[in-house]
């Protein structure tokens, strides 16, 4: 470990671990019913499971053990009142962490270390780098794209109250942290109704509020002051993407009503933004002839804000244009004078104009098929026997085929929405400007076809060719559909309408590319090494046709579904790989984990910045793989695919999810409006399961499958064929590869088997409980061989210290978890009728929270 390693760990240990200790013991003394007890009973139970653990023991026999030694109760009821305190209170404590973490951020981090822009401006310098950096920030830029998948379980007051508490804890204000615990104590963590579209867009907007905002600020004047010459004003090098209240797919409840609303939600946030901000700066600019111009503006933005009815089409070319007059005379006549202020500001309009995050929109393929197919029986806009032409005929169709189509014609809800979206998206350009709302994403895009069937869609909504000022982006999720994924791109780039089309978009095309489905579907080696030759494939075939090429990353929060060091893996491609924009999903955990204080937010954005624009300035030509070590890859990937496969056919493995993890209690938690799997079958099939209560099941579980699941036993195949030294080899010199693996780490990191040890023995589950484990030992030693560490995640001390602490917190949840899961599954065994039934299942639900919580990343 080097020295600033070892610093960053002792400042953890005692900024963070011995403080947790200090402030949880306050949760004892706190004025509410019983907690004195509850804390000290939890203690117990905490050790009982540390025991219980090393002697084998299964968590029912902990819990039993528990009540037996400590307490009186003899009735299940009595005993699941008393879990029921421990939940809420774990809730707590995990709460305790989280802020003591941000409180930390900034002494635990190198703020001006490596990664950071500060770091970066100084290699410029070095290097005499500035007209490259000015001709790279022409037209790249960062865009975190803030999604609304249900892995987050803290409600609005509480993100609220962890923002206060850390900013107490940063002040060593003892009186304000105290008050907040109590307030803690007493706000409710579980949310009794399931939240709409426009309620999860609301929680989000609170991010680009009171973090997004001022972070994005920062970044963009540090690199301005820096590097005055090199921003270009058209590139505001930071954009934000939304997609609470615009992502239609699988789910019913996103209606073009509801993409409207939280359209008008983003545009309302932001001008709030603008006038708080303008009245701070006119506290300071008091001088003459410019107090009117900020007056007017002021008024303005309030009548946009808080006069019912009035939305006038304020545009942000006109207050930048007030501001630029105001900074003129500032600097003209009054010696420039809190002209930062004003740049401040300018800065950030530059950035959120007056849609704060850019909304996209997204439907399922097949949905597009059906509702052309509706048309063509309902109207004579297309052939009658349309649905029986082939792809060829259909595309030809479809690039010149006219409307407008009325949706009132539709009885189906999910198309009649649709169409609405595609036509209200013009409306939302109006207010908000053209970046307001101007992608279409589609999701299981399989072929050319379902690209243009989008394109024919805009038509029948009464666009014009020459008035689409709309991405067209198709998203490729599973393994085959990234291996075609270079095919479907070379018949659009080749089909006249769509190649039209990219004209007008400045031949600039931008594809997403799933690492969640891709990692289901093919395992955690396969899916990445899928996606990084898809993007090889596309960038050639891009620069072929001569367009520009964007990859659009929908990132998870943990490394199964393309989470984990995110910016690392942006730092790891190679020339071969178009690096002209990062994009990339922000969702869940990972918004307040990695963005849920201003310190944070702005160190984890200059590090995605830092690494797209190193990439080209400096180190791309040390890590392009060769072709010898992408040969290499390839034959790891179907090594690991193959063992993957073998686990994903056997014929328990969905009655393993749904009877050993939470899986089926997922609908109950109300975190998200979008249910949990594809389609309106009953039965389950994981086909149809979404890859987020997929991962996030085996990571409750505690075996985290999707992120390791494969490695060890493709690396031992490695070793059978004499490659194992080359591997290592690998390892040391290739980014990419160490990344892949610096992040199977932190998934196995987080994974206990001693929780589920008593499925060993179980009649039907027993081989694939063994079979899941041996593959975790395997892929643990052979990790070993290839970093020479014998501790998981040595390289990251305070990230493998962090992980631990809170493993280590929520063991007994994840024991009460297993508990009411086990006795659930022996009252359906028994075929037993009982009113606990339903409480167990409530106590497994409530017990996901903090479980998941406390993993930030974990699904």
């Amino acid at each position: 470990m080097d020295n600033r390693s070892n610093k960053a760990l002792q400042l953890f240990k005692s900024e963070v671990g011995l403080r947790f200790q200090l402030y949880n013991s306050l949760f004892t003394s706190l004025p509410f019913h019983r907690i004195e007890k509850t804390g000290i009973l939890l203690s117990l139970l905490s050790n009982n499971c540390d025991e219980g653990y090393k002697k084998h023991l299964s968590p029912i026999r902990i819990i039993d053990e528990f009540f037996n030694r400590h307490t009186s109760y003899t009735t299940e009821k009595e005993k699941a009142d008393l879990l029921f305190r421990f939940v809420q209170y774990v809730e707590r404590q995990v709460v305790l962490f989280d802020a003591l973490e941000d409180a930390a951020f900034t002494q635990v981090h190198d703020l001006n270390g490596v990664g950071t822009l500060k770091q970066l401006e100084s290699e410029i310098i070095q290097e005499n780098k500035q007209k490259e950096l000015g001709e790279k920030l022409k037209d790249f830029s960062v865009r975190l794209v803030l999604t609304a998948h249900p892995t987050q379980f803290y409600p609005g007051p509480v993100l609220g109250i962890i923002n206060d508490l850390s900013k107490a804890l940063s002040n060593n204000n003892t009186n304000l942290i105290n008050t907040y615990l109590q307030q803690l104590g007493k706000t409710p963590f579980f949310k009794k109704k399931k939240p709409t579209p426009y309620d999860e867009a609301v929680s989000l907007v609170w991010y680009l509020e009171n973090v997004f905002y001022s972070a994005a600020g920062r970044i963009l004047s540090n690199l301005k002051s820096q590097f005055p010459d090199t921003v270009d004003k058209k590139n505001p090098v930071i954009r934000m993407g939304f997609w609470p209240g615009g992502d239609m797919d699988g789910n019913p409840f996103v209606t073009s009503d509801i993409t409207r609303q939280v359209a008008e939600a983003l545009r309302g946030s932001i001008i709030k933004c603008y006038y708080l901000d303008v009245r701070r700066i006119k506290r300071r600019l008091t001088f003459s002839g410019i107090d009117t111009l900020l007056n007017d503006l002021e008024n303005k933005l309030y009548s946009n804000l808080f006069i019912p009815g009035i939305k006038t089409e304020l545009t942000k070319e006109e207050i930048l244009g007030t501001l630029e007059l105001i900074k003129k005379i500032v600097i003209e006549q009054h010696n420039g004078l809190f002209l930062h202020l004003v740049n401040n500001l300018i800065n950030k309009i530059e950035v959120f104009g007056l849609y704060f995050a850019s909304l996209d929109i997204r439907q399922e393929s097949t949905v597009h098929g059906k509702l052309l197919d509706t048309i063509a029986a309902k109207t004579d806009l297309l052939p009658p026997g349309y649905g029986k032409l082939s792809d060829e005929e259909k595309i030809k169709l479809l690039s010149s085929v006219a409307g407008p189509f009325n949706p009132g014609q539709l009885e189906d809800t999910v198309q009649q929405n649709t169409l609405m979206a595609i036509a209200g998206i013009k409306e939302i350009q109006q207010y908000n400007g053209e970046d307001g709302c101007n992608r279409y994403i589609i999701s299981q895009c399989n072929s050319a076809l379902n690209a243009m069937e989008v394109y024919g869609l805009f038509l029948l909504s009464g666009w014009e060719k020459e008035e689409m000022n709309i991405d067209i982006v198709p998203l490729f999720e599973t393994v085959d559909d990234l291996k075609n994924a270079s095919d479907v791109m070379k018949t659009l780039y080749t089909d006249p309408a769509y190649k039209k089309h990219l004209e007008l978009r400045n031949n600039c095309q931008t594809i997403m590319l799933g690492f969640s489905d891709g990692t289901k579907d093919g395992g955690y080696l396969m899916a990445n090494w899928s996606i990084y030759k898809a993007k090889e494939k596309l960038t050639k075939i891009s620069r072929e046709y001569k367009v520009d090429v964007v990859f659009f990353d929908g990132r998870g929060g943990p490394p199964s579904r393309g989470g984990g060091k995110t910016h690392r893996f942006y730092a790891s491609m190679g020339h071969s790989i178009s690096n002209k924009e990062i994009q990339l999903t922000i969702q869940g955990q990972t918004v307040s984990s990695n963005f849920g204080i201003v310190e944070a937010a702005q160190f984890n954005i200059e590090q995605l910045l830092n690494a797209g624009i190193s990439n080209d300035l400096f180190s791309a030509r040390h890590i392009t793989l060769t072709k010898e070590e992408g040969v290499l890859l390839e034959e790891l990937a179907e090594a690991g695919f193959n063992s993957y496969k073998k686990l994903k056919d056997r014929p328990y493995l969905a009655d393993y999810l749904l009877q050993i993890s939470p899986l089926r209690f997922y609908r109950e938690t109300n975190i998200g409006s979008r249910p949990a799997k594809r389609g309106v079958s009953s039965g389950l099939s994981l086909k149809d399961l979404r890859a987020i209560p997929f991962a996030g099941s085996w990571s409750q579980l505690k075996q985290n499958v999707t992120g390791y699941y494969g490695v060890g036993s493709a690396l031992q195949q490695m070793e059978k064929e004499g490659k194992l030294v080359q591997f290592q080899k690998l390892y040391k010199n290739s980014l990419f590869f160490k990344t892949l693996l610096d992040n199977c780490e932190m998934a196995m990191l987080k994974s206990f088997f001693p929780l589920t040890a008593f499925l060993s023995k179980h009649k039907q589950f027993g081989e694939l409980w063994q079979m899941i484990y041996n593959e975790y030992e395997l892929t643990r030693q052979y990790l070993a061989k290839l970093t020479g560490h014998h501790e998981l995640m040595a390289d990251y001390p305070v990230d493998n210290l962090s992980i631990q602490m809170r493993e280590r917190i929520v063991l007994p949840l994840l024991t009460i978890q297993q508990y009411g899961l086990t006795r659930i599954r022996e009252m359906d065994e028994q075929q037993m009728q009982s009113p606990m039934k339903s409480i167990y299942e409530k106590l497994i639900m409530r017990c996901s929270f903090g479980i998941i919580n406390a993993g930030r990343n974990s699904a």
